[in-house]
């Protein structure tokens, strides 16, 4: 099983965004995004809240994802 870490703190800082901001604008908790943001690589998301998060940057969901483990 591969790993992948969300480019949500990358993303967060080109529009000028906090991890609050993030959170509010996508209606994903604020406790999801911060997770997210910090963990160096996961197993498991969420999918509904990555299309939220997607949407809300206006990327696709696989411009939100970077593979960190195969």
């Amino acid at each position: 099983m591969g790993l992948v870490r969300l480019r949500i703190r990358d993303l967060a800082d080109e529009k000028g965004w906090t991890l609050k901001e993030v959170a509010a604008r996508a209606g994903v908790p604020y406790s999801t995004v911060t997770t997210y943001a910090r963990s160096a690589g996961m197993a498991t998301v969420d999918v509904t809240a990555l299309q939220k998060l997607a949407r809300t940057f206006d990327v696709l969901m696989e411009d939100l994802i970077e593979t960190v483990k195969e």
